[in-house]
Formats: structure tokens, sequence, C-alpha cells
């Protein structure tokens, strides 16, 4: 039986295609733009994604995230996530853009060591697995969101500043930190394997705009290591599982390495800083993609006939044999107009024709 789930894995596998996946993820505006157009907000049915998000449940091992931050007054109306981390927001205007405030910049050592990190909540994982199982049963893949997975959680709570100081001193705070990210990082890859995830969503940013964020051997020698074992913790208990990787901005010089370390899955390919066909070439017969079409420039600003261009573009570079998941690179925005969003849908239906 030819599942959507089934076609999705296939293709990403780059084994060939029935249909071609789409993925969308609406900011809110977006989605309430939607439930008023269509009475409804399942966005992702309308729009046939092939796929759920699914996050495992996680434990905050505190209780006031203000009394975290020994060195720093947090704004009032501060949230904080399950690492203590806070966010701030300067202005509805912003949407969801927030401040980000670290609860142990300036920590010692042993302040470093004694920090009340998340846990995965094992009272939830029965409950979790049934949600897997639900999907596929439904014909549907499940995709396990736990990016921030090493490097942006750590500098999140160190500050990028100081965490790039600790790497280049071989501080003792930087190990501390980087394992303990690491051994929470391990213990969600292992309860998302055992649960059945299909595709493992691992992520963090290491590349800007225009360049890298931090140099390849600091990631060689820091990151690499952590987040091969991260890899094969979800691998020893689900062979198959999918590993999808993202990093937004800049980032050929570390394609390669992330293959060897066991990305199978590339995300989002930002066209704003890289050329896709180039991409392509290089790395196409190892790893598929995921996103590609820009919303910096292409979605909010190009007209309904560009998008179905670049989009037809993007998969006659692919072929029969698929390895892309086509969308956008990052969260549909605001001012993104619906009719690019459905020039994808048209543009992938129009290349099923004449493929298959």
């Amino acid at each position: 039986m030819n599942t959507l789930r089934a076609d999705l894995l296939r293709c990403l596998r780059r084994e060939g295609f029935k249909k071609i996946p789409v993925d969308y993820s609406l900011c809110e505006s977006q989605i309430k733009a939607f439930e008023k157009r269509f009475g409804h907000a399942d966005y992702e049915t309308y729009l046939g994604l092939s796929h759920r998000r699914l996050a495992l449940k996680i434990k905050k091992n505190f209780a006031d995230g203000r009394q975290l931050f020994k060195r720093e007054e947090v704004p009032a109306g501060t949230e904080f996530d399950e690492y203590g981390i806070g966010h701030s927001k300067g202005s509805e205007l912003a949407f969801h853009m927030t401040r980000m405030h670290h609860p142990l910049r300036g920590a010692d050592p042993e302040e470093v060591l004694n920090y009340p990190y998340p846990t995965v909540d094992e009272s939830n994982l029965k409950e979790f697995t049934k949600k897997v199982s639900a999907l596929h049963e439904k014909g549907l893949a499940s995709f396990g969101f736990m990016q921030m997975t090493i490097w942006e959680a750590s500098w999140y709570l160190r500050s990028m500043e100081e965490l790039m100081m600790d790497m280049m001193m071989e501080s003792e705070s930087a190990v501390i930190l980087f394992d303990k990210i690491t051994d929470f990082a391990c213990a969600k890859a292992r309860a998302y394997a055992s649960a059945g995830i299909d595709i493992l969503s691992l992520g963090d940013d290491i590349g800007t705009q225009t360049s890298l964020m931090l140099d390849v051997g600091l990631w060689e020698n820091w990151l690499r290591p952590r987040l091969k074992k991260v890899i094969q913790a979800a691998k020893a208990i689900k062979p198959d599982i999918l590993i999808f990787y993202h990093s937004c901005g800049y980032i050929i010089p570390f394609i390669d390495k992330l293959i060897e370390t066991g990305v199978e899955i590339l995300n989002p390919i930002q066209p704003e800083c890289m050329e896709f066909n180039e991409i392509h070439d290089r790395f196409g017969d190892r790893v598929s993609f995921w996103g590609t079409l820009g919303t910096q420039q292409l979605l909010p600003y190009g007209s309904k006939e560009e998008v179905k261009k670049v989009t037809l573009e993007r998969l006659n570079k692919c072929g029969g044999k698929g390895g892309i998941v086509i969308g956008p690179t990052h969260l549909v925005e605001p001012e993104v107009p619906w009719k690019n969003l459905m020039a994808i849908i048209e543009a992938a239906k129009e290349f099923e024709g004449s493929a298959n």
C-alpha cells in the first residue's frame, strides 16, 4: 500500500516517488488568516503534508526562571523555556521575535555543572508512542523535533561571546556545558527512536548570511563528535530512522563532514546564501534536501509565476529519484501572500504529472 508516509520516506532515500512531498510551517498570523479563509486551522491536511511534527514533553527542573539569573535582572514579562533561557518581547510588532537572556553568562565551572538542565519527561513516553503509532496508522510520517541540539542550546545558555571564548581557551566550562547538553540530546534521541519516529530533526545554526558562524576546526573539535554521539544514540535503537539537520545560512564547508557524521537530509539550503544547483551537483547523490524556497525574497516579494518557476527548477534538478521535500526555507511570515504558497502546490502537481 502506497501511503503518504511510505512515499515520503522513499523520496527521502532517493528511490523515487508518486507524490512530491511539500512542507509548510505557518506563523501564528498566517494560521489565523488560513482559519478565516477556510473555517478551520488544519492547514497541514489542506496542503497535503505527508508528515506531522511531534515534540517530546520536556521536564523543567526549576520553579522560578528569574532565580536562575544571578547576574542580570530580566525584564518584566520575560518567559522562560525548558532550559531556563529568558525570552522578552520588545514590541508586539516583533511578532515571534524576542530578546534572549542567558542564565549562565558569567557563571564559573561549578555553577555550569550544577545548573538545573532539563530532562525528558519519562511519564509521558507511553502516550507519546501512541501518538506516533496513530500517525502511522493514518499513513502519515512522524517528524520528531529536537533542533537546538548542541551548539544553539549551549550558547543560548552561556551567550555566544562567552562560549566562543571558552572554546578558544579550552575552558572546563565549555566541556561541562557541551557534555551536559549532549547527554540531554542523547536522551531525547533515544526516546524519539524508541517511540518509532521516522525522521529525527536535529540542527544548530552554524552559518551566517554570508559566511561561517564558527571556524570549521572548532566545529570539528567541539561539536562534530557530540553530534555523532546523538545520531548514534538514535540509530542504535532504530537503524532506519532518517537524520534531518537544520542550519540556516552559508554552510558549504561543513556539508561533507555533516554527511560523514550521519546526516541524511539537509535543511533549508537557504538560496540567499547558497546556490541550490551547486549544492545538488556536489552532494545530491549522498543527501536529500528539505525546503530550498527563500523566505527572504522569493516568497514574500516574488510573483506567483516566479515562485512556480523556481519550484519547478528545484524539482527538475532532483529528477525522478526525488531527494527533496519542497517548501519555504523557514517559518512563513505574515507578508507572504497565499497565492505564492499555492504556487508551490501547483508546480509540484505539474511536475508529478510529467515524472510519473
